[in-house]
């Protein structure tokens, strides 16, 4: 019994490390993403609200991968060429659906709701969009992006 304690103990503190370096990465990417925004929506890119949050959702992006590649999902990332390619490729789908979610909130309130403030779409593309976007990438990078092949074929032991 005080092996299965000890066991989901080190799991526990495992996921809570996973998430807090998740976090900061996150955060990092999302201050990209903020800066990178806010300084196309008011310069180059004033009148394409859209299109600043689908660049600044890139360069965050790139942000991220190596953060989480190097940082958060370190052990279970793969390894060799043709794995990390496959990797590159998981990442970048799945970005590109948290990007769709983040768009898709700043579309509805820009667009549908007539919400066209700076304020307005920093709301909906960094607020609610990135809430959504977020919860979905995570998902997604621990379930399918950062799975080294070992890792999906054997299982954890159960109780």
């Amino acid at each position: 019994m005080a092996a299965v304690a000890a066991s989901r103990l080190v799991r526990l503190t495992r996921a809570v490390r996973e998430l807090a370096t998740f976090g900061a990465v996150g955060l990092i990417a999302f201050v990209v993403d903020l800066v990178v925004f806010n300084v196309l929506r008011a310069g180059v890119l004033a009148d394409h609200a859209v299109t600043a949050k689908a660049v600044s959702v890139v360069v965050a992006t790139l942000v991220a991968w190596l953060g989480n590649r190097f940082v958060t999902f370190r052990t279970q990332r793969t390894r060799g060429r043709r794995e990390t390619v496959r990797e590159g490729v998981l990442f970048a789908a799945t970005n590109a659906g948290g990007l769709a979610i983040a768009a898709g909130c700043l579309l509805v309130s820009h667009h549908v709701l007539g919400l066209t403030s700076t304020l307005a779409d920093n709301v909906a593309g960094n607020g609610v969009g990135l809430v959504l976007g977020t919860a979905f990438r995570f998902a997604a990078y621990k379930t399918l992006v950062f799975r080294s092949p070992d890792a999906r074929r054997t299982k954890e032991p159960t109780e």
